[in-house]
């Protein structure tokens, strides 16, 4: 029998600690500054953080912690490197993005955070009090300037298309598929996007409808975004779909867009120009750095 020896009544170790947060950013004076946070608890400066709640997913946990702790409204935007250590005897992971200050409220000194810090990126990185929130830091340095994050979602479930007896295009969500597109929502809503934009077929339609509910946005249907149709061409539609991200990008407004599994790996490869598996299960999506029209990163949610 295949799997992991077991030791009968031995103790079960506790579970690892999930958590998440975020570098976030705004233009300074003397160019980016980031906010730190300082906890009376510990007598430390780190980067704003936190534990997901129960199923609560690491990317929504991120923004809403920095929102509890430093009273800052940001927008995600590239995924950086997640850091591990042990809390209180068990090991723990976070997860960090950076994030853009799209607005702030009138922060109020608490018992888990007591003072927050705007600082240029090397002064702060002089401050945090542990080496792994310097290292985070350096990466969020390194990176080039983002004009825009968009997310990219391949539609949900749609059942088998051999037991659809309509045209293809008219294939709807089933069950599974609602589910993904009610869980995609408040993900979608993350980015702030002023435009819902899918692929034609219906499916894509309905995966952005609980999103539109939530934001209270018409979709609009790009044929730029289908997959190739009998007959057609599937690089033409490929090129047809990157041409498009690319030019929503330029454009410089944050959008939601939904489209089809046969293009969105030929596309997220031909824009980050990197042969990478770019493949995407139903349901799942991407969150899209862009500077300008170039991506700059291809983060899965």
């Amino acid at each position: 029998m295949n799997g992991p020896p077991t030791t009968e009544g031995a103790p079960v170790a506790p579970p690892g600690i999930r958590a998440a947060g975020g570098v976030v950013w705004r233009p300074g004076p003397a160019g980016v500054e980031v906010v730190l946070v300082h906890r009376p608890r510990y007598g430390d400066w780190s980067l704003p953080k936190g534990k997901l709640e129960p199923a609560e997913h690491p990317l929504f946990a991120a923004v809403r912690e920095v929102a509890e702790e430093t009273d800052v409204r940001a927008v995600p935007q590239v995924r950086l490197p997640s850091i591990g250590y042990r809390s209180e005897g068990r090991p723990k992971v976070v997860d960090y993005w950076s994030m853009q200050a799209v607005g702030e409220g009138g922060f109020q000194p608490g018992t888990e955070v007591d003072e927050v810090r705007w600082l240029p990126v090397d002064e702060a990185a002089r401050l945090v009090s542990y080496p792994h929130d310097a290292e985070v830091l350096a990466a969020f340095a390194a990176l080039p300037p983002v004009t825009v994050a968009t997310v990219l979602v391949r539609h949900g479930h749609a059942g088998k298309r051999g037991t659809w007896a309509g045209p293809d295009s008219g294939r709807p969500l089933d069950a599974q598929g609602w589910a993904q597109a009610h869980a995609l929502a408040p993900l979608v809503a993350l980015v702030r996007p002023v435009r819902l934009l899918a692929a034609s077929a219906r499916r894509c339609v309905q995966t952005l409808d609980p999103a539109a509910a939530l934001l209270d946005l018409p979709i609009e249907v790009d044929g730029d975004l289908d997959e190739p149709r009998a007959g057609q061409d599937r690089d033409e539609c490929v090129l047809a779909t990157a041409a498009r991200l690319a030019a929503l990008g330029a454009a410089g407004d944050p959008v939601a867009v939904c489209s089809q599994g046969k293009v969105i790996p030929g596309a997220l490869e031909r824009l980050s120009g990197r042969a990478e598996d770019f493949t995407t299960p139903k349901g799942g999506g991407w969150l899209l750095a862009f500077s300008g029209d170039r991506l700059v990163a291809a983060d899965r949610l």
